[in-house]
């Protein structure tokens, strides 16, 4: 979940985004994230957890590829609780709160872990068209996260996330093929409030800064994906982009700074199974790679989860 300056869930929000955010639901409502066309049914709650992990032992310092012995390498683990609900067919209710731990292999950098941020999103169908040959939906989501821990922004790579306040809004078009193929776009614009450091200066892209205070730049990212969806299996494939819309490199033989550019291009894919028995159980694994960056790490990731879910609105 995190990069090499900790990118935020979810992203998600991951991790903003980053870091961000992976949903879950049993069937027939299907899986459910924040970016692609898919809803849980009214009445419904989806919860449960995952845990994974992301590593990487070479980072871009602005566009130069390097590895850097006082790191050695970084791996980030992530223990993830999730609840999604269904108000109605058309709007549903998405929470999540990671737990995170930072830990480098090199130099004397000490671990840090904490709770990072809550995100609550609303994801709204706002169209759909059925056809002979499938289904065309359109979405919009706005998002909210906030920390939940007085973690440090200003010690990364260890540092657990940014620590800036973020409102996002998304929009995702999705075609379903009767065949059960599927194709996704979605793009999300997030707006991050500015961070205080404990300390009253700071000096980045080449400008000494006399406050404690930080900007912190917004993003842009966009994701593309392609699966198949039927029966008790879903399977994906996606490429996901991550754009930061300012700040400065990493300078040469120095640490990260929390507005540095964060750049990020990566692929990844999902794998799920919905048990019959116990029933309203699915498990989830997921999986991608950053291919492309820029002031941020050249990481692996996996994440392994299961969920339940319950039925507050008997079905007819």
């Amino acid at each position: 979940m995190l990069q090499y300056a900790a990118l935020d869930a979810y992203t998600y929000m991951k991790k903003t985004l980053l870091s961000l955010v992976i949903a879950f639901n049993a069937v027939p409502a299907m899986a459910q994230t924040l970016t692609d066309g898919i809803m849980m049914g009214r009445g419904k709650l989806c919860t449960g957890l995952m845990y994974g992990q992301e590593n990487w032992s070479t980072y871009w310092e602005g566009t130069l590829e390097r590895s850097n012995q006082n790191i050695g390498t970084l791996q980030s683990q992530q223990y993830m609780w999730m609840g999604i609900y269904g108000i109605t067919d058309r709007l549903n209710v998405i929470g999540s709160l990671p737990y995170v731990k930072n830990h480098t292999s090199g130099g004397t950098l000490h671990d840090m872990e904490g709770l990072q941020d809550f995100t609550l999103a609303a994801k709204y169908r706002f169209y759909r068209l059925d056809s002979d040959k499938g289904r065309f939906t359109a979405h919009v989501v706005g998002s909210f996260s906030t920390p939940m821990s007085n973690y440090t922004p200003d010690f990364l790579p260890l540092s657990i996330g940014l620590h800036s306040t973020n409102l996002a809004a998304r929009v995702t078009f999705n075609y379903t093929f009767r065949q059960g193929w599927f194709v996704n776009g979605s793009s999300g614009y997030t707006y991050r409030s500015n961070v205080t450091l404990d300390r009253p200066s700071y000096f980045t892209n080449n400008t000494f800064y006399e406050t404690n205070e930080v900007r912190m730049y917004d993003v842009f990212d966009f994701n593309v994906d392609a699966g198949y969806r039927i029966a008790k299996w879903q399977a994906n494939l996606t490429y996901m982009q991550m754009n930061t819309l300012g700040g400065g490199d990493i300078r040469r033989q120095d640490m990260p700074f929390v507005n540095n550019m964060m750049n990020a291009s990566r692929i990844g894919g999902v794998l799920m199974y919905y048990l019959s028995k116990p029933k309203d159980f699915a498990v989830r694994l997921t999986a991608s790679s950053v291919i492309d960056g820029r002031n941020v790490g050249r990481s692996t990731q996996w994440m392994a989860g299961i969920f339940y879910t319950f039925h507050f609105t008997k079905t007819e």
